[in-house]
């Protein structure tokens, strides 16, 4: 008899495997589609990366086969929509297809950003199937220095001396 090791975090792989199989039946429900003998539609996400950098927050999406003017992106209440639609290459001729592995469709993918987004400051390039879209950080509150009247007179800005700076003047 062989002992295997418990692993928990094969366990937690084996667990998330199961899971993605799950909602990947319950949300790519076959259907038929024209012209090719009806073989099952897949839902098409393309993969995304965001990522920071600088004073912005760079999204790249692969989206081959595409061109700028398949793509709409969208700011919308601080969320960036990016939606499109590749379109199959396929002509109805009867031919006998062996496999179809690439898929196409309507996608369209929401995120969430920051307060404070300047939606007429965000830019999106297309090169080689990668959109590249660049949105701008929300610029951050700066503290604010108050003025404070002494005695009824001007204002005058009082600076004060931290206590480790008093105990060095001390010694």
């Amino acid at each position: 008899m062989a002992l295997v090791r418990w692993d928990p975090v094969r366990e937690i792989d084996t667990l998330q495997g199961e899971m993605n199989r799950l909602f990947s039946t319950f949300f790519d429900t076959p259907t038929a589609r024209g012209g090719n003998g009806g073989a099952a539609a897949r839902r098409w996400i393309p993969a995304m990366d965001l990522i920071e950098a600088g004073e912005h927050f760079v999204l790249k999406a692969d989206l081959p086969g595409m061109s700028e003017d398949d793509v709409q992106i969208e700011v919308e209440n601080n969320v960036l929509t990016i939606s499109g639609e590749r379109k199959t290459e396929l002509e109805d001729k009867h031919e006998g297809y062996y496999r179809l592995e690439r898929s196409t469709g309507a996608f369209a993918r929401s995120l969430t950003l920051p307060e404070g987004i300047d939606a007429g400051a965000v830019t999106a390039s297309f090169d080689n199937g990668v959109l590249e879209v660049r949105v701008p950080k929300p610029e951050q509150a700066k503290p604010q220095r108050v003025q404070i009247a002494v005695g009824g007179g001007e204002p005058q800005t009082i600076e004060g001396e931290t206590s480790a700076s008093k105990s060095d003047s001390d010694q």
